[in-house]
């Protein structure tokens, strides 16, 4: 964590209050679970209140059972919730609607600003999420050669 950085939970009263006001909140997300769409450290996410029903590429802010935040995107929107973050694999699955805090309705990278709602970020979506597993390929590949040229070494 840097010098400036305030974790999450010190301001999670803050955030949860403004957007029980019906307002926007903007904030900088930690991790790599959403790279490349939004690097943490550097890009910002835009909070809005979560809509009435969740639907498929829907990116919520939501609490895992054992008190974790999270930013993932939705990629099956049922009684339940699925989703996935863009580095990531795994789908989480089972996330209750309850769990869902806030709705990202943009982000902001180098300072332009960009919305959820736009064409381009909803191709960009179902591209990312139809190359997941060929993704996953050439990262198991990436893996092997790298423990390949350490074994040679």
């Amino acid at each position: 964590m840097r010098k400036n950085d305030v974790r999450l939970e010190t301001v999670m009263p803050f955030i949860l209050e403004r957007l029980a006001a019906g307002e926007s909140v903007q904030f900088t997300p930690q991790g790599t679970s959403m790279t490349p769409m939004i690097l943490g450290g550097r890009d910002q996410v835009i909070l809005s209140p979560k809509p009435e029903k969740w639907k498929k590429y829907d990116l919520p802010f939501y609490q895992r059972a054992n008190g974790q935040y999270v930013l993932h995107r939705i990629v099956k929107a049922d009684k339940t919730l699925t989703c996935i973050g863009d580095n990531q694999f795994e789908y989480e699955e089972g996330l209750r609607p309850d769990q869902m805090i806030a709705i990202a309705t943009g982000f902001v990278r180098k300072g332009k600003k960009y919305r959820t709602d736009q064409f381009s970020y909803r191709i960009y979506c179902r591209l990312w999420h139809w190359s997941r597993r060929i993704r996953g390929i050439f990262r198991q590949i990436q893996w092997k050669l790298k423990s390949m040229k350490k074994s040679v070494q």
